[in-house]
């Protein structure tokens, strides 16, 4: 559950209101396109090498299994 402190207004921003959260759009935007992008931030490299993975199984024609790298609660 996801709780917002009583003081704290929640955030509203959007790509219009924050240019931070319109980079990031941008970023996995490329990503999904498999587009390359700048690696300048691990989080970007790691999203990367998963998405090369994947393909490259696919291409090989390997079954994927289903993985979750979400911890389940």
């Amino acid at each position: 559950m996801t709780t917002v402190h009583p003081r704290r207004p929640a955030r509203r921003y959007g790509p219009d209101g924050d240019p931070a959260v319109a980079g990031t759009d941008a970023l996995l935007q490329s990503l999904s396109r498999r587009e390359p992008v700048p690696v300048a931030d691990d989080v970007v490299r790691l999203l990367s090498a998963l998405i090369e993975d994947v393909d490259h199984d696919l291409a090989a024609g390997q079954c994927l299994s289903s993985v979750s790298i979400t911890p389940s609660a």
